[in-house]
């Protein structure tokens, strides 16, 4: 096992990958204990996760706690130093829950949907 925050992430979703690819670029860059799975490539029994929960948002972990969707995204932001004010801005009581529901509500199921649409599956589950 490794200190290092891990990410997981959909690196088949041009959405997913295209902002994963930026933080990690960055990551790299600076020598940040960042490290990015691609759920499609990775071990997902260390996660705990079926393909389908990886595919519905973005998880880190860290210091053996696992974060999904916002959480998540806080904690990666925390670990770089260039997103620290992001990370504070998002943690405000207020933002937070309004980012929750945004994440959860509206943009996770939009692009899980588009991720069932270009793999060609279909799914009963909202």
């Amino acid at each position: 096992m490794t200190d290092k925050t891990r990410v997981l992430y959909n690196a088949d979703c041009p959405v997913c990958s295209f902002e994963i690819n930026h933080y990690s670029a960055y990551s790299e860059r600076t020598g940040l204990p960042i490290r990015f799975e691609d759920l499609n490539r990775d071990a997902l029994d260390e996660w705990g996760l079926t393909p389908d929960e990886a595919a519905r948002r973005l998880y880190v972990m860290k210091d053996a706690q696992m974060y999904s969707g916002i959480p998540a995204f806080i904690v990666l932001w925390q670990d770089m130093p260039r997103y620290n004010w992001l990370a504070r801005l998002i943690s405000l009581p207020g933002l937070t829950k309004l980012a929750c529901v945004t994440y959860d509500l509206v943009l996770a199921p939009v692009i899980y949907r588009w991720h069932l649409r270009r793999v060609g599956a279909t799914s009963t589950q909202s």
